[in-house]
């Protein structure tokens, strides 16, 4: 265990950026990082915890013109019909009667977009370091002609845990943070203070801004997005964190406080602790009923070997 840069030790998970990818302490084939915290009996505990009377849908919909990230020219979201009743009686494209295409009415309809659109999970190949990512799987072995052939999200198993939202603006009593502004261990311990929570090891947690209050206006949710800060991420994973989420663009503060590295917490948490991202989180249902402790289940879609998936997680109060 001491050969790895990432010491996981009893209730305590700290390691300081060092820019470097770290082997993983779940051994050189693991792809999943801090996932291998979900285990049967962890998943026994949650479902046993839940209100399962209430649930609260986190994630947003899909529609033409919904904000995304598009800064480096990626595709926004697409959708297309392929087939309509008039058309596809109209058309030849199916070898069956005039008669029978009246009848049924055919609609089809295609989709196209960034694989970091809507509300999604990240994986350890989305970035890393100099050519490496998590585990130290590097291109030159394991990234293919069409996508990486390791850390896809196919690889990540069904996610059900504790779940922690730590509503940030309204810890400050504000609607939503100012832009730009870097959430750090401060900002973080204060929310918890204050809702009476704590962060365990293998918690996912999720970090409300405020963004969403301005969804979907693009202008306003994609420029000078608050967020975590290199700081909050460290003191989040020395916490045990498993999973990190926001209801923000990128998790963290837009634009980047470091000259050359624009995105510092994504890079940290995926090459050198192992913790997936959530983005684009609705948060806004649970905080408005103060609803702070969750059992948290959700499923990549499994795009093998992509950087990223739509993700829709459903949370469930957790009875107390």
């Amino acid at each position: 265990m001491c050969d790895f840069h990432l010491q996981l030790k009893p209730g305590k998970f700290e390691h300081q950026r060092q820019l470097k990818v770290s082997k993983s302490p779940w051994g050189p084939d693991d792809e999943i990082g801090r996932l291998n915290l979900i285990t049967p009996e962890s998943r026994a505990k949650v479902m046993a915890s839940i209100d399962q009377s209430r649930a609260f849908d986190l994630s947003v919909d899909y529609f033409m013109g919904m904000p995304s990230w598009s800064a480096a020219g990626d595709p926004p979201y697409q959708i297309w019909m392929t087939h309509t009743p008039t058309g596809n009686v109209n058309d030849n494209l199916l070898n069956v009667s005039k008669e029978s295409k009246e009848l049924i009415s055919y609609s089809g309809d295609a989709i196209s977009m960034y694989t970091h659109c809507g509300t999604h999970i990240d994986t350890f190949n989305h970035f890393g370091y100099r050519g490496e990512i998590w585990n130290g799987f590097n291109e030159a072995e394991h990234l293919g002609s069409r996508h990486w052939n390791k850390c896809g999200p196919e690889k990540f198993p069904v996610i059900i845990a504790r779940a922690v939202m730590l509503d940030i603006p309204a810890a400050k009593g504000v609607e939503t943070l100012p832009p730009s502004y870097g959430i750090g261990k401060e900002d973080l311990q204060d929310a918890m203070d204050k809702q009476g929570v704590s962060i365990e090891a293998g918690d996912i947690v999720m970090i409300r801004t405020g963004q969403m209050t301005v969804w979907p206006d693009r202008d306003k949710y994609l420029t000078n997005s608050p967020g975590l800060n290199l700081e909050g991420a460290e003191f989040l994973a020395g916490l045990g964190a498993m999973i990190i989420g926001a209801d923000n663009i990128a998790l963290e503060q837009n634009p980047s406080p470091e000259p050359d590295n624009y995105f510092p917490v994504h890079t940290y948490l995926f090459s050198e602790v192992g913790i997936p991202i959530i983005e684009l989180l609705w948060l806004e249902e649970l905080a408005k009923e103060k609803i702070y402790e969750v059992g948290f289940m959700g499923r990549a879609m499994p795009l093998v070997g992509a950087t990223g998936a739509p993700l829709q997680p459903i949370a469930f109060p957790l009875e107390r």
